[in-house]
């Protein structure tokens, strides 16, 4: 705003002298004002106690006569005064004997109404013969003249009584209340005029001697306020107002000076955390963004203009738990805060954020400001999983090391038991009754433990980090082997087992016994997830790469288990060792294959092992 008419300066000191005139005049009117209302009142105290003293004499002189018709009238004559609003005459017991005017109500003159209150309230020492109360016509002045009981009136009156009756003298207040409010027109007129005066002559000196010359200091501020820091105002002379050039010049040096460091200082002080790659943001009380560097503005993927004065938890929606708020615990503890929070970005990924929250505290004991860093941890955890994994893997080539040895020795006693059995069974011939059922069972019971041998020695080449030999293998053979181990235990458990038609030829490239070790475990695992009477599907799907599907009617996996499922010693069935899918993903990833999981809770479950067609696999090889 431009220091020019009745703007700025001029108006200021308009203002306040104005405010000054006024509070002065009418302090000074409202003194006297005062002053002569309470000189008024007290004449008019004074000639209602002497009206009210006279007329007391006269009635005395007539209740001695006992002349009652004289006293009425004598009352009556009183109150037609035109400065008296009513004269009444009460006995002892405030009950009006004779009055000037009508009464409005009977209970006027009784102790408990308001307009006797005005007196009655105060103590008896305390109360005052004359005082302004406010009546139903309006504020009189009423004064209470007693009638002693003197010893000439003992003859119709009790002597022990100090008085006999009151005399209520009721004055108009309006004639003293008019001239009240004549005298303060007249004092308020002649304060506004002398305002006026004082305000004009002001403004004039003002705007000709101070404000022309003050107007050279607002121009000069501005360039200054908006960059030319080489403006300075003219100094000339010898009067405050140059005086006071010189100094504000002084002191633009000064701050031009302190601002050429203060921009070296915070270019500097911005290259150095703009070049830190952990994120920085520094907030108030309230969780709004007072700076920020470059780190965090790409983890918030928005411009330095929207993200300085946001809320943090508007800038970069999903980046921090509003529940665990590093800052919040930070301005409730004042002590350091660390968080490990997860954060999605926009490709979908996910990462890993170590957030330490440092409080500044102010001189006063109060967090005045919240300083973040936030540091990308993500490649450490995945370092410290793979870590741990191998960890892992490392027990777990040890567990099957020393578990494939010890169990070795009493599957090969088993196996030569049950060779013998079958020997015997071939040398007595189907012919005699049972033993055709002796050698079915025996040979199944010998498939299995060369199944149990097999899996000992996968253990062991597990342990010993090596791999099992990956030859051609038919599918359709593959899985009529693994249906006929099956089946006993799907009949235990009333589930059947239907196995999906499919094209002959269909070859794999993989080892024959891991992959049946595969299919099994995931029949036995829908076999066990399934209830009696339901139905669990084997179905292959030809293409490159061969798909083997097992197929529940169970009751699913719920969302947050489908990703542990393939972790060892995770198992959803009691007493499981969770060590079925780890070794069944393990072998098909040997052979460059996978295997998925499709489920929802309730609707069952669908395992899909994908492996490299052979054919696919040659044809590879010889482009």
């Amino acid at each position: 705003m431009r220091l020019t008419g009745w703007s700025g300066m001029t108006a200021g000191l308009a203002a306040g002298i104005t405010l000054a005139v006024v509070l002065a005049a009418g302090t000074g009117a409202y003194l006297y004002s005062r002053h002569h209302a309470a000189r008024l009142l007290d004449n008019a105290r004074e000639t209602a106690r002497t009206e009210g003293e006279l007329i007391r004499d006269a009635l005395e002189y007539q209740m001695l006569e006992d002349d009652r018709t004289l006293i009425a009238n004598m009352i009556d004559s009183f109150g037609r005064r035109p400065d008296a609003a009513q004269v009444a005459l009460l006995d002892r017991d405030g009950v009006v004997q004779f009055s000037s005017a009508p009464l409005d109500s009977p209970s006027d003159f009784e102790p408990g109404s308001p307009t006797c209150q005005a007196c009655h309230r105060f103590p008896a020492a305390q109360r005052m013969d004359s005082r302004v109360i406010e009546a139903r016509g309006g504020a009189v002045l009423r004064t209470v003249i007693p009638i002693r009981n003197k010893p000439e009136c003992h003859d119709c009156h009790d002597p022990a009584d100090r008085i006999n009756g009151v005399l209520m003298l009721d004055m108009n207040m309006q004639k003293i209340r008019a001239g009240m409010d004549q005298d303060l027109r007249w004092m308020t007129i002649g304060t506004a005029a002398l305002t006026l005066l004082l305000i004009a002559g002001i403004a004039l000196v003002v705007r000709f001697a101070i404000l022309r010359r003050l107007q050279r200091f607002e121009t000069t501020a501005r360039l200054i306020a908006r960059g030319d820091l080489n403006q300075r105002v003219p100094d000339e002379g010898s009067d405050i107002v140059s005086w006071l050039a010189r100094e504000f010049n002084a002191m633009a040096d000064s701050m031009s000076g302190l601002l050429h460091q203060v921009h070296g200082q915070r270019r500097r002080l911005e290259t150095v955390i703009n070049s830190i790659d952990d994120g920085i943001v520094v907030l108030d009380p309230k969780r709004n963004v007072i700076a920020a560097n470059e780190a965090f503005l790409r983890r918030t993927g928005r411009e330095r203009e929207r993200v300085l004065g946001a809320c943090c938890r508007d800038v970069g929606p999903g980046a921090c738990p509003t529940n665990d708020c590093p800052t919040m615990s930070c301005l409730c503890t004042r002590e350091r805060q660390v968080r490990i929070i997860e954060r999605s970005v926009p490709d979908g990924t996910i990462r890993w954020e170590e957030v330490h929250a440092s409080p500044i505290v102010s001189e006063e004991g109060e967090v005045s400001q919240v300083v973040e860093v936030w540091r990308d941890i993500s490649d450490r955890r995945a370092a410290e999983a793979r870590l741990s994994e191998s960890h892992r893997l490392a027990s777990l080539g040890m567990l099957a090391s020393g578990f494939s040895h010890e169990l070795n020795t009493p599957l090969g006693t088993v196996l030569t038991c049950v060779e013998g059995i079958l020997r015997d069974a071939d040398g007595h011939g189907a012919a005699q009754a049972g033993w055709s059922h002796v050698e079915q069972c025996a040979s199944t019971a010998r498939e299995q433990i060369l199944r149990c041998r097999s899996i000992t020695q996968q253990f062991l080449r597990m342990s010993r980090g090596q791999s099992g030999s990956v030859d051609i293998v038919d599918l359709q053979a593959t899985l009529s082997a693994v249906t006929r181990l099956i089946e006993p235990t799907a009949r235990a458990h009333g589930v059947r087992i239907v196995q999906r038609p499919s094209l002959a030829g269909l070859h794999v490239r993989a080892n024959e016994g891991e992959l049946q070790h595969v299919l099994i475990n995931l029949l036995l695992n829908a076999i066990q997830a399934s209830g009696s009477g339901s139905d669990v599907s084997l179905e292959i799907v030809s293409g490159d790469p061969m798909r083997i599907r097992v197929a529940d009617q169970g009751c699913g996996i719920a969302a947050e288990h489908r990703a542990r499922i393939f972790e060892p010693f995770f198992s959803l069935r009691q007493g499981g060792t969770g060590l079925g899918l780890f070794l069944s993903l393990d072998f098909a990833r040997r052979w460059s294959g996978n295997i998925t999981v499709e489920s929802e809770p309730g609707a069952g479950s669908v395992f899909e092992v994908s492996i490299p067609a052979a054919a696919g696999i040659a044809a590879r090889q010889s482009a």
